[in-house]
């Protein structure tokens, strides 16, 4: 079955010119893996790769000059679990340099203005501009449910330990996990079945936890609007979190920095190479002594064992996946800062799409869920996604 693959590949070329998702196509591949695509549940859906996740036979180049034409022997574990139920890799997508902060040269479909967010802008991007029904990205701090709810798609990202990492180049190895992008909340929930085996419940009645994020960052009124809305549609409870969420935004930039600086101390020997966010990063890593680390460790042991008892008494805090809409401008990628403290706890976050701002920007809210309960999470995001609508 290659005909979505060939409608994957004209619509690339409609749109790559605009939208600039794509670090390479991988045409006569796809075309190559189409026609052999076992008949799964996935047969012949095409997909796209953040390109810091190996394909077999393509480069792995993480957004750096520094892994320019290092080519992957072997997939990546999600990768092969895709290939198994018959999707189809297209090509490799635009990450920020090493999954961090410099930007590439992605533009947000929406309005080509503004940024699609970071890391994974090539796979949000490729999604949103109707490409591809599936792209592959990961998260650290901010790095899926940003440009999810930048350009207005759907975004999953895994607990933490829960999806291999494997073949991914990692940036810190407590807080990184792989997750994927799709148009729908209905279309995550079946790439997720064909990974793992979850599947969505049944959930006509819904219990959450509504968290603003005003704690942490200024959040735009049109953001607010829609979680409120949102809230009030599903009633909501209203309480204030168990924990801090500044305590924990903090702990995990310490866990992060740490970590970064030694899963990149190879690369940061070659600083000339790498951009001023990304120094700066390591540098921070460098700085950061092992019982500052030891303690944000710690700080994240206790919150998430409060937090899991929370979501066994709701079925998920809904809160913004954003502080607002994609923000004017392509020299950032926007405050992942909304994300900090759920990477920190490794829980699986579905962000939602389907309000806008009155520009017309799109407005993703995230549902942050129990590891346990990951199927229960999907059926929340599939109500709370038709409320949105």
């Amino acid at each position: 079955m290659t005909a979505a693959v060939e409608e994957a590949l004209r619509r690339q070329a409609q749109t790559e010119a605009d939208i600039r998702a794509w670090v390479r196509v991988d045409a006569e591949g796809a075309r190559a893996a189409a026609l052999s695509a076992p008949e799964g549940p996935l047969h012949g859906m095409p997909f796209g790769v953040k390109d810091i996740i190996d394909v077999a036979g393509l480069p792995t180049e993480c957004g750096s000059v520094l892994r320019r034409g290092r080519v992957a022997a072997a997939d990546a574990w999600l990768v092969d679990r895709l290939r198994r139920a018959g999707a189809v890799p297209l090509g490799k997508t635009v990450t920020t340099e090493f999954a961090y902060f410099q930007p590439g040269p992605t533009r947000n479909p929406r309005n080509p203005a503004h940024t699609p967010g970071g890391s994974s802008s090539g796979s949000a991007a490729a999604v949103a501009a109707g490409v591809v029904p599936l792209a592959l990205g990961s998260q650290t701090a901010g790095s899926l449910t940003r440009p999810a709810s930048f350009c207005g798609v759907a975004g999953y990202v895994a607990p933490v330990g829960a999806w291999s990492t494997a073949g991914i180049t990692g940036l810190s190895p407590s807080l990184d996990a792989p997750g994927l992008l799709t148009p729908t909340v209905a279309e995550l929930a079946t790439v997720i079945e064909a990974v793992d085996g979850t599947t969505a419940e049944d959930a006509a009645s819904v219990r959450l936890s509504l968290w603003q994020g005003a704690e942490l960052t200024d959040v735009a009124p049109s953001m607010l609007d829609a979680v409120r809305h949102t809230g009030r549609e599903l009633r909501a409870d209203g309480t204030e979190l168990p924990v801090s969420a500044v305590e924990l935004a903090d702990a995990h930039a310490v866990v992060m920095a740490y970590e970064a600086a030694r899963s990149l101390a190879a690369e940061a020997r070659h600083p000339e190479s790498l951009s001023r966010h990304l120094n700066d990063l390591l540098e921070r890593g460098r700085r950061t002594t092992d019982a500052e680390y030891r303690a944000a460790l710690a700080t994240a042991h206790t919150a998430r064992a409060v937090v899991l008892d929370l979501l066994t008494h709701v079925d998920a805090i809904l809160g913004p996946a954003a502080p607002g809409p994609a923000p004017h401008g392509l020299a950032a990628t926007g405050n992942p800062v909304l994300s900090r403290p759920w990477q920190l706890l490794g829980l699986p976050v579905v962000t939602v799409p389907g309000h806008r701002d009155p520009d017309g920007l799109p407005l993703g809210l995230q549902l942050v869920g129990h590891p346990a309960r990951v199927g229960r999470l999907l059926g929340v995001a599939r109500t709370v996604e038709q409320a949105a609508r």
